[in-house]
């Protein structure tokens, strides 16, 4: 069982910047994929990016430019910066984890929440 534990999410005001963590109990370089996603109020889940265990990242067209993913294998954690925040960014934002081979299972951590003023 795999847990993951968001931090770092709060209240910005439009055109700042925040960094999520999200730390995971396992060794993140023997994950598939980690990434991030978000539900606003009244809205499906999204993603808004992923990177692999070879580094590579996509990311939702709404947050290419301004968000970065990133991982530290060592500390076993991947973060989100998010620079350049909109309104429209408010939602609680989710870790997730993909592992497994011929199964892929999906674990999530609790959620942070980002809310950003305008």
């Amino acid at each position: 069982q795999v847990q993951l534990v968001e931090s770092g999410g709060g209240l910005v005001q439009a055109g700042g910047s925040l960094r999520l963590s999200c730390a995971a109990s396992g060794s993140i370089a023997s994950f598939n994929a980690m990434g991030w996603y978000r539900q606003a109020p009244g809205k499906q889940r999204e993603l808004v990016a992923r990177i692999t265990s070879g580094g590579s990242a996509h990311y939702a067209d709404s947050v290419k430019g301004r968000f970065t993913i990133s991982r530290d294998n060592a500390k076993n954690t991947v973060y989100l910066q998010m620079n350049s925040l909109e309104p429209e960014d408010t939602a609680v934002y989710y870790c997730n984890a993909q592992i497994g081979v011929v199964v892929i299972y999906n674990y999530w951590g609790q959620g942070t929440q980002v809310t950003v003023s305008s």
